[in-house]
């Protein structure tokens, strides 16, 4: 399979996609005045201490306070170990799976949990930044709401296991300082979500301070180099220090672990040298920019070639790739035509179809994709496809295409949280399997973690996705002003309706002879033509003149009535 990584660069944002196969599967934007703060490490204040949400907000100097949640906090540094599996090797579950896994964050970029690591944004600064990091989230109205969502998400760094002992106002004071690492963009309402386990991802490792332990990504298949790996991270790291091993980091030399474990502890060092002094918020260390990130996380030997379409940042990537990855260097490539990179291979015409609602499929089925509040649904129908001969074939064979295009749609848009999604009600339990069987198999490239129920007996299949990130649609779109992202207006004729109720409420004076009632055009017209007959009535009903102006500016669910 071709991978190729696309750099679009201007002045005011930074676009990364991933092209397996010349198909978009993956799109990150950085805008220049709304950057991501994803893997930022903050000495924050402590605003206020929620118990009975067991939550508290933070204050490290963003518009909205930071979500921290009482699972990821430790009063001291030594209490990490005890969160942590010792054995990444015999994992027993969704906790053990989550003690493993990432323990970088997953920023604006490249990347979303990979199976032990921190395959997802950047987190770490190059060796030329000695600090630097990246993404968050959290809410306060929805404060619960998010503690919820946290149990369904599977999250990338380790999760502590609560005692049951110790309660979040046992742990924290309302104008305490402490040091924070942001987890997840604010998003929507939600200010940005953080945690005091704080991890920074380099290009082969990912540090954790004071944590006496070392994970091995799961997607290094081999036993005996996983072996290696361990064995060779425990006999040089400094005792009390943790790392996980990346899914790159296979084949590393000694070499090469040295001057990560060097990079990532000077950077560590700058964190706390920060700390002491400052008073919060204060920002101690800043992720990677986007284009590092994506050379950081994602530019591997997998990858066929990177194209930037900007000089400056060729420039820059060749001098980063030259010395961090010389054996790769010949991939990048300097685009230089005057048609630009992203119409030139089309990603263009693939972001404004992402933006749609509907989704055609090839065989004329069609996918609906709607955002609610709570959750994502996203409905399947046959369309244009009737098929040859029996029904049920029918329906198979457009689920099984919509599977397709659905773990598509959800790594290219990035939808994130609870998902539901209505397939075609299928009589036979073995098609279900089918279709279910399926569907894992195409979520298994994705990065972001999932977790899938099977197809329920009415045919639905209720899931949910990692959100690392926004969406595509909340990154791109704003809610129609117009409709004030309902989706929908009231009809003329309701609002016709509405207008003759108030028209009997105010026209009951005797003193008054005329009604002046000002309306949208829609409904003008409306009242002109079909409901004439009604406006008739009332003048004979009220006895009073009706007069109807037309007016563009108002809203068509909005009117004006002045009696004379």
């Amino acid at each position: 399979m071709a991978t190729e990584i696309v750099i679009n660069t201007t002045r005011e944002e930074t676009r990364v996609a991933v092209l397996e196969n010349r198909a978009v599967t993956e799109l990150y934007i950085d805008r220049r005045k709304d950057q991501g703060i994803v893997g930022n490490v903050y000495k924050g204040r402590v605003v206020k201490v929620l118990p009975g949400m067991q939550a508290a907000f933070v204050d490290i100097g963003q518009e909205r306070a930071a979500f921290l949640y009482v699972d990821d906090i430790t009063v001291q540094t030594n209490d990490y170990a005890r969160f942590l599996e010792e054995t990444d090797d015999k994992p027993d579950g969704a906790s053990r799976e989550r003690a493993e896994e990432k323990t970088g964050k997953t920023a604006d970029a490249p990347g979303a949990a990979e199976a032990v690591e921190a395959e997802s944004p950047m987190t770490a600064a190059p060796p030329e930044e000695a600090d630097d990091g990246e993404e968050p989230s959290g809410g306060e109205e929805r404060a619960g709401r998010e503690a919820r969502e946290t149990e369904l998400r599977e999250s990338e760094r380790p999760k502590p296991r609560r005692s049951g002992s110790k309660s979040i106002e046992d742990m924290l004071q309302e104008g305490q300082e402490i040091m924070v690492q942001v987890t997840k963009e604010p998003m929507g309402t939600k200010g940005p979500r953080v945690t005091m386990y704080v991890s920074l991802p380099g290009r082969y490792l990912v540090l954790m301070p004071n944590v006496n332990h070392v994970g091995v990504s799961r997607r290094i298949g081999r036993d005996e180099e996983r072996g290696r790996l361990k064995d060779l991270i425990y006999r040089l790291r400094k005792p009390g220090t943790g790392y996980i091993v990346r899914t790159v980091s296979e084949g590393m030399t000694e070499e090469e672990v040295r001057a990560d474990m060097a990079f990532l502890d000077l950077v560590w060092k700058n964190i706390l040298k920060k700390k002491e002094p400052g008073s919060a918020p204060l920002l101690l260390h800043n992720d990677l920019d986007l284009v590092f990130r994506t050379i950081r996380d994602l530019f591997t030997h997998k990858v066929d070639r990177l194209i930037v379409d900007s000089k400056p940042e060729y420039e820059r990537i060749k001098e980063f790739v030259n010395t961090f990855m010389p054996d790769l260097s010949s991939r990048v490539e300097l685009y230089d035509r005057e048609e630009s990179l992203f119409d030139n291979l089309e990603i263009e015409l693939e972001i404004s179809k992402a933006l749609g609602r509907k989704v055609w499929l090839k065989s004329g089925g069609y996918i609906v994709i709607d955002h609610t509040e709570a959750l994502t649904v996203i409905d399947v129908n046959t369309g244009r496809f009737v098929g040859r001969r029996h029904l049920e074939d029918t329906i198979l064979k457009t689920n099984l295409e919509a599977v397709k295009e659905i773990a598509y749609q959800l790594r290219l848009r990035n939808i994130g949280g609870i998902i539901v999604i209505d397939f075609i009600d299928m009589e036979r339990e073995r098609n279900r399997e089918k279709v279910y069987n399926l569907f894992q198999e195409a979520l298994s490239k994705d990065r972001a973690k999932s977790r899938i129920l099977r197809i329920s007996e009415l045919g639905l299949v209720e899931m949910s996705r990692e959100r690392t990130r926004e969406d595509l649609l909340r990154v791109m779109c704003e809610p129609c002003s117009y409709c004030e992202g309902r989706g929908y207006t009231k009809s003329p004729t309701t609002v016709c309706y509405e207008l003759f109720r108030e028209i009997r409420k105010v026209g009951t004076s005797p003193k008054n002879k005329k009604i002046i009632i000002g309306v949208h055009p829609d409904v003008a017209n409306l009242l002109y033509d079909e409901e004439r007959q009604s406006i008739d009535d009332l003048e004979r009903e009220m006895h009073k003149k009706i007069i109807i102006k037309a007016d563009s500016n108002l809203h068509i669910e909005q009117y004006d009535i002045v009696t004379l």
